[in-house]
């Protein structure tokens, strides 16, 4: 906010108000607080000498890689730092944070794998009190497996006390079920045929769960759960004869418009799970055809792979912090 434009008149009310006071509190138009405002130094100050003026301060911050958008500046760490304030701004200007921190994102399952669950994903806002350094913990994306098991769980993400778990692995034809994690990662393609293995569970607030994983009696139709993201839980492995893979679960968009946190689709029989929108991997198609690794930096979970293909890495998770500038 700021004083009246020139053509209006300035009353003491608002000169308070501007001061961050209240609006009938006693003033002294020389204490220096109002000469600040008005830019006026010594000597007598005219009402007129406050148009336009205004006692905002602005944060300033420094760390990690700095765009500008509108009135805000996003501070993006993509690996481990310290944001570090030198002005705390105030409420007239900004003294206020707002953050998103995502985790890494889990790796897919081998062998009737499940997708890998997306990194937990949380937002928060905080108000800045004095200046020095705030720690960026990165989580790395989960590597991917060589040999028939589960998907390896992300790694942790924190910031400013917020502190969001790994993706969960995908479930596999040995380990049927998808690992807990911020998002659950999708189940495997059963184990005994005829039968359901469960997608991995999200924890609280972070993300959701993984999709079931089925296994079609007689051989045919056996597909992988997907792994949940941050907007949707996975979705289920089909038990119809073409084995659809699970699709990964969708990502949620923060408030520099990018999508975060998607989850990895599973393997099929016929038709490979599709990526979650916001870094998942699609998954792959048994027994051979390659699945997707996560993307860097979204916190994306990788998809599941079938006996002859390899699991491939997760995605590394992020955190940015914005505020405004002016």
């Amino acid at each position: 906010m700021a004083l009246p434009s020139a053509g209006s008149s300035i009353s003491l009310q608002q000169v308070n108000v501007e001061l961050s006071l209240t609006a009938t509190a006693a003033i002294n138009m020389g204490g220096s607080d109002v000469r600040g405002l008005f830019g006026i130094a010594s000597g007598a100050i005219d009402m007129s000498d406050g148009f336009g003026k205004s006692d905002a301060i602005f944060m300033v911050g420094t760390g990690g890689t700095i765009t500008t958008s509108g009135n805000y500046k996003y501070h993006a760490f993509t690996g481990s730092g310290t944001f570090t304030t030198s002005s705390v701004g105030n409420a007239a200007g900004s003294d206020t944070i707002e953050y998103v921190v995502v985790a890494g994102g889990g790796s897919g399952g081998k062998d009737g794998g499940g997708g890998g669950g997306a990194g937990g994903y949380r937002t928060a806002s905080a108000t800045i009190t004095s200046t020095g350094g705030l720690t960026v913990t990165i989580g790395g994306g989960a590597a991917g497996v060589t040999g028939a098991s589960q998907g390896n769980n992300g790694s942790t993400s924190s910031f400013n006390g917020l502190s969001n778990a790994g993706g969960g692995g995908g479930g596999s034809w040995s380990a049927n079920n998808g690992s807990v994690g911020g998002s659950g990662g999708g189940g495997g393609n059963g184990g005994t045929e005829g039968t359901n293995s469960s997608g991995g569970a999200a924890t609280s607030g972070q993300g959701n769960a993984g999709g079931a994983g089925f296994s079609y009696g007689g051989g045919n139709g056996e597909a992988a759960g997907g792994g949940g993201g941050a907007g949707a839980a996975g979705g289920n492995g089909s038990n119809s004869d073409d084995g659809t893979g699970g699709d990964g679960g969708t990502g949620s968009v923060w408030e520099n418009g990018t999508r975060y946190a998607g989850g990895g689709g599973g393997l099929g029989r016929s038709v490979r799970g599709e990526a979650g929108a916001g870094g998942g991997g699609y998954g792959g198609i048994r027994p051979s055809t390659a699945p997707q690794a996560g993307s860097a930096n979204t916190g994306g979970g990788s998809g599941g792979a079938g006996y002859a293909a390899n699991s491939l890495a997760g995605g590394s998770g992020i955190v940015i912090v914005r505020y405004a500038y002016q």
